[in-house]
């Protein structure tokens, strides 16, 4: 029989000071089963303190332009010394201090320096659990394009963790194929976990933050939103667009591959059970809310044509998003209708842009009316409870009408799952309490 094994990842609020990991070493101790722990670098301690990372980054930045960085490096020394004297432990980072300061002035890379805070965590975090560390650098690869080399690393990572039963493995980067290190985008120490867990073939990957679980709504907007058991893949995948922060991104997609549950927990209270992520939703105990979750996010703008007969003109759609990729641009939705279509595209689209982008489409299209219309702000409604659930497109426009706001779109995925609404963005906060007090009562 196979034994079972989980794979835990610490953030930075995580392992922030002693005190801090102290409670990780009582997580990792308490299951047997949590073999392999990926951390991020220390984070703030309080509201006014600094990530380590955000160090490390001036630190570099300054031995760049020549400057002496005797002091700020110092500031660095002085946050691990603190964390490895609270815990009492007999370690000498020196040789390590030395090597990262002297690589600095020899210009080693931002990456080599951002990716140093979670190189020394790792040491500090192994020697406390009194397991193995594997660094980083020598399992996480990426191409020569930067981009991330998914099976090399599988390959070679499982190897790795085949010959060492307990590890930490340092989250955040990997190394090109000359050696040299490379980072993920920031916060990617939550792909690293992620990339982990694949490799060694995890029954459960725990995220460890500061949040017992992913919550409803935005709690900024919506006052005390209920906190969700338990969500899909897809669902979170809808809901991350549109600006859920709980996780990375980019690291759904390899446990997803795996098919490998996430389980989001909260380090100052390891008892909550926090939100399962699991690959699909059969084997979900049945939510007492037919949403799962309400998100949104403003600073879209629509571009809208008219054309009488467009749905039977061949390549119509083709040739409006030719003009919008020209311009290097990519659309977020595409409700349409016979004679109307619209496309919804994020961030600023400049003057000249827009110029170019009129122009080629009034030369390949020749519509009636084209036209940019700014302050759009879309609100998505999530919920596997939502398919063949008859009256939940009613209930979310009702609601929304019942609040005096005015619909600009409304789109809904095939897959039943998704309810996107634009509105104004004066009215984006209210249409997201309306919606989620309509379904959570």
């Amino acid at each position: 029989m196979q034994e079972t094994v989980k794979v835990v990842k610490f953030g930075g609020s995580s392992l922030a000071d002693a005190e801090h990991f102290r409670m990780v070493e009582q997580i990792v101790r308490a299951e047997p089963e949590r073999r392999y722990v990926v951390p991020s670098a220390p984070g703030k301690r309080s509201s006014g303190d600094t990530k380590v990372t955000d160090m490390l980054y001036e630190c570099y930045n300054l031995a760049s332009r020549g400057g002496n960085i005797d002091e700020a490096f110092q500031r660095i020394i002085d946050r691990y010394e603190l964390i490895i004297q609270g815990l009492g432990l007999t370690l000498d980072l020196s040789e390590e201090y030395a090597t990262i300061k002297a690589s600095f002035k020899l210009h080693a890379g931002r990456d080599y320096a951002a990716s140093r805070g979670e190189y020394l965590n790792g040491i500090v975090l192994s020697k406390l659990l009194g397991i193995d560390f594997i660094d980083a650098a020598n399992v996480i690869r990426f191409k020569e394009d930067g981009s991330f080399d998914d099976d090399t690393t599988d390959s070679i990572l499982h190897a790795e963790l085949q010959r060492h039963y307990r590890a930490v493995i340092p989250g955040f980067y990997g190394s090109m194929p000359n050696g040299t290190i490379k980072t993920f985008s920031r916060g990617g120490s939550d792909i690293t976990g992620s990339i982990v867990a694949k490799a060694a073939r995890a029954a459960l990957y725990e995220n460890w933050t500061d949040v017992s679980g992913v919550l409803m709504a935005d709690p900024r907007i919506v006052e005390n939103p209920q906190g969700i058991n338990y969500i899909t893949y897809h669902e979170l995948r809808e809901l991350s667009y549109m600006g859920f922060s709980v996780l990375h991104e980019d690291s759904i997609f390899p446990l997803r591959k795996a098919k490998i549950p996430i389980n989001i927990r909260n380090t100052n209270d390891p008892s909550a059970k926090g939100t399962m992520i699991v690959p699909n939703g059969s084997s979900i105990p049945d939510e007492k809310h037919v949403i799962t979750g309400v998100a949104g996010k403003k600073g879209f703008t629509v571009l809208h044509i008219e054309k009488a007969h467009m749905h039977s003109e061949i390549g119509f759609a083709r040739r409006v998003l030719e003009a919008i990729e020209d311009e290097g641009i990519t659309f977020e939705h595409l409700p349409s209708g016979i004679d109307t279509m619209s496309v919804v595209l994020s961030g600023e689209i400049t003057g000249e842009q827009r110029s170019r982008i009129l122009n080629a489409i009034c030369v390949s299209c020749l519509p009636e009316y084209i036209g940019f219309e700014d302050g759009l702000a879309l609100v998505a409604v999530v919920g596997r409870g939502m398919v063949n659930n008859k009256g939940t497109a009613a209930r979310v426009t009702s609601a929304v009408a019942s609040a005096g706001i005015n619909i600009r779109m409304i789109d809904q995925g095939s897959s039943e799952i998704s309810i996107i609404l634009g509105v104004d963005e004066k009215d984006f906060e209210t249409a997201l309490r309306v919606i989620y007090e309509e379904f959570v009562k």
